[in-house]
């Protein structure tokens, strides 16, 4: 069917029956037949058409064992009141020349929306085009431009979907980094092999990797980047280490500063001797040893827990901080959650019900955490954390750090390890 774009908005689709067979020129004779004189002169079918108002009405109709059906197209440019009054016009049409006829409407379409979806559908394949084509230098573009081609280069990689660089298959050295921005920052300038642990529980496809590649691990210069390295010393093979500087987060370095963090990395082996880790950098070596080497260190972590627990009736003096009982409360579950990358939910009475993987802890909570009122991690705050703690309505998040939240929630109180030091 043709319409003419030039008299269309609106376009009327009617249904036609009836009891004999009728043709094309019958029905269009009816219409403008018996809607005559109905709606007055200032709706005229006759004279709508002649002033381009109304379009060719087109008729697809067929017979069939002595009947006939079709279908009414009328194009209209009337405002959508006079198409809705026009189109209800038509299904008081009873008779098509000798025969009864039954005319319904079925609906009536805005053209233009169409029109405009097609234009959408054809811009976006115009700018893709363009923008594949375009031989623009990156210098030339703003920071936000450069910023979206930016999220488009991250993929995710692995069973576990990790933000990565796209070429972490086609390197043979692979810099791991905390978190989303770490590699967004590092493909700003053109560092495209990084790829993040997004928390402190390390993914099995680091641990895999780091056995085939050479590894940097590229962390904030806090607490929780210490955290990450403790943690995959522990579990992968790591080559060098770099941090950014002291209180500093790779996601804020500028070119000159992450070009200098990694220019200055050190051996893995190197930095476990001088902040005294436990290193897993034994390429083809006895895993017998590193399992002991692993084992003596859970020793020290226990031992180290042990001391605690037995400072845990002092008060907090001597750290030149006064802590409330409840805030006393959470630093001691802290310590007992030291480096266990674990989770636990404290009723309203500061009592610990539950325990369990960071990892783990967005389905927990989603699950269990009705009865919670304060959360304490051995790991980040994430906004993904605090927003479910909104909706479970616990007033309380503590952890190692708080990471990269766009938006804190003014009914959650937030501690850190420093603040409770």
């Amino acid at each position: 069917m043709d319409i003419d774009p030039s008299t269309t908005k609106y376009l009327i689709q009617a249904k036609l029956s009836t009891d004999g067979i009728v043709e094309k020129p019958d029905i269009v004779g009816a219409i403008f037949g018996q809607t005559e004189g109905l709606l007055g002169e200032e709706l005229d079918l006759r004279d709508l058409q002649k002033s381009g108002r109304i379009g060719r009405i087109e008729v697809e109709v067929s017979s069939n064992k002595g009947k006939s059906e079709g279908t009414i197209y009328v194009p209209s440019s009337l405002d959508q009141v006079e198409t809705a009054i026009l189109a209800s016009s038509l299904e008081t049409i009873d008779r098509v020349g000798p025969c009864k006829a039954r005319i319904s409407i079925e609906k009536v379409e805005d053209v233009r929306i169409a029109k405009r979806n097609k234009i959408v559908e054809r811009a976006k394949q115009l700018l893709t085009e363009l923008m594949k084509t375009s031989k623009t230098s990156g210098g030339d573009l703003t920071d936000s431009v450069r910023q979206t081609f930016q999220m488009e280069e991250v993929v995710h990689y692995g069973r576990e979907r990790l933000p990565a660089g796209p070429n972490i298959d086609d390197s043979d050295a692979i810099i791991v980094v905390e978190g989303r921005s770490d590699v967004l920052n590092l493909l700003k300038y053109g560092i495209k092999n990084a790829i993040a642990v997004e928390g402190t529980n390390i993914p099995k496809t680091i641990i895999d990797l780091a056995k085939e590649k050479v590894v940097t691990a590229f962390v904030d210069g806090d607490r929780g980047g210490e955290l990450i390295v403790r943690e995959l010393m522990q579990v992968a093979e790591i080559d060098f280490i770099a941090k950014a500087p002291a209180s500093q987060e790779v996601e804020e370095l500028t070119q000159k500063q992450m070009v200098k963090c990694l220019r200055n990395k050190i051996p893995a082996d190197q930095f476990a001797e001088m902040f005294n880790l436990t290193s897993n950098n034994h390429r083809n070596g006895d895993k017998t040893d590193r399992s002991q080497s692993q084992r003596g260190d859970r020793h020290r972590h226990e031992d180290d827990r042990g001391r605690r627990r037995g400072d845990r009736g002092r008060d907090d003096r001597d750290t030149g901080k006064k802590l409330s009982p409840e805030q006393s409360r959470l630093k001691e579950v802290l310590s007992e959650l030291n480096t266990t990358s674990k989770a636990k939910l404290l009723d309203d009475t500061g009592n610990a019900f539950l325990e369990v993987q960071v990892a783990k802890l967005a389905e927990t909570l989603k699950d269990e955490g009705a009865r919670a009122k304060s959360l304490v991690l051995d790991g980040i705050i994430t906004q993904r954390v605090l927003d479910l703690a909104v909706e479970k309505d616990i007033t309380t998040v503590v952890g190692v750090k708080v990471g990269n939240v766009a938006k804190l929630p003014t009914n959650v109180t937030v501690l850190t390890k420093e603040d409770l030091t």
